[in-house]
């Protein structure tokens, strides 16, 4: 008795996820019987599901997060939404499909980070390639890269994550050389990758940062062209379940 049209049916989705030939899995799926085909579905599942973890795992150890965050928990208070955004949206991960950036402005501690980290999270979680820096940890990373001699290398590396984060921006200011670095990597993402910044400084203050208000200003323009801006306020969540405090 021939498997039924849904064993077929799985064998062959399992099996060309793995890269096996489709006419090989319809052969084998029509030729076999249901208990054989039931097991060659069963094995090229487990195959599949297998391929995929690992694949999750490989791409959070790319991602370099700090401290790995989920949403489980997250204290959305201090979120003000822009228009055409909201929790739902965010999560759906539709933004890196449009190219979209994403700015998180706010005060300290009130979650720009986490919100960043558990994002990256959830993208590699779908098998999305992102990777997680802090501003200073980028530009020493592109510097060293430099020096080295495979700046260009290096910048292809980041140039493939669709989600790029770049936190704490204007925590410490740019050096020349640093912002020229930095300028590069938003010119290079441009409509090409999603950017996500965290920063505790409004626009008009990111020409303390480059040291170049021209610069700063072509940033921003590339930015706000396909981005959205997130704001966060109030009390720092680190302050609120401080084990130090004044009597």
């Amino acid at each position: 008795m021939p498997a039924s049209e849904e064993l077929s049916r799985r064998v062959v989705e399992a099996g060309r996820s793995c890269s096996l030939t489709t006419a090989v899995l319809e052969e084998w799926s029509r030729l076999g019987t249901p208990k054989q085909v039931e097991y060659l579905a069963e094995y090229l599942e487990a195959e599949r599901a297998s391929r995929e973890a690992s694949k999750r795992v490989s791409l959070l150890r790319r991602c370099a997060l700090p401290a790995p965050k989920t949403f489980a928990g997250y204290d959305w208070s201090a979120v003000t939404w822009p228009e055409g955004l909201d929790r739902d949206s965010l999560l759906s991960l539709a933004f890196l499909d449009a190219r979209e950036d994403l700015v998180l402005m706010g005060d300290v501690g009130t979650g720009k980070t986490h919100m960043a980290s558990a994002l990256c999270a959830l993208a590699c979680e779908r098998r999305i390639e992102a990777r997680f820096f802090t501003a200073s940890s980028l530009v020493a990373r592109l510097r060293r890269a430099r020096e080295e001699g495979r700046l260009d290398r290096e910048a292809a590396q980041i140039g493939r994550a669709r989600l790029l984060v770049i936190d704490e921006l204007g925590f410490l200011p740019l050096d020349a050389e640093g912002a020229r670095l930095m300028f590069q990597v938003f010119a290079d993402a441009y409509e090409r990758q999603s950017v996500l910044i965290t920063t505790n400084l409004e626009f008009s203050r990111w020409g303390s940062v480059f040291g170049d208000d021209q610069m700063a200003a072509a940033v921003i323009d590339r930015i706000v062209h396909h981005g959205r801006l997130i704001q966060f306020r109030g009390e720092s969540y680190r302050v609120r379940h401080a084990l130090m405090r004044e009597e």
